[in-house]
């Protein structure tokens, strides 16, 4: 399929970068650069997103979490920050 294609300047100067590098044609590099960056999309589709298991560390009695910079200081001294 024959196109016009505009590119943004950074884009075109990575892109020559990228035909000097590999040695191969402007418009293979293009063609592989864009196949590349498709196949990344799909794969990133299809895979489950990154859940987060909570650990219950448990509560110290005594010590309070409502004011994290009292506590802070409570369990590592004045000199914390």
């Amino acid at each position: 399929m024959r196109t016009t294609l505009t590119l943004d300047d950074d884009v075109a100067i990575l892109v020559q970068e990228e035909v000097r590098r590999s040695g191969g044609s402007f418009k293979g590099t293009v063609n592989n650069l864009l196949r590349r960056g498709l196949m990344a999309e799909e794969k990133r589709s299809e895979q489950a997103p990154f859940v987060v298991e909570p650990l219950f560390m448990g509560v110290n009695p005594g010590q309070n979490y409502d004011n994290i910079a009292a506590l802070l200081e409570e369990l590592e001294g004045p000199y914390h920050r």
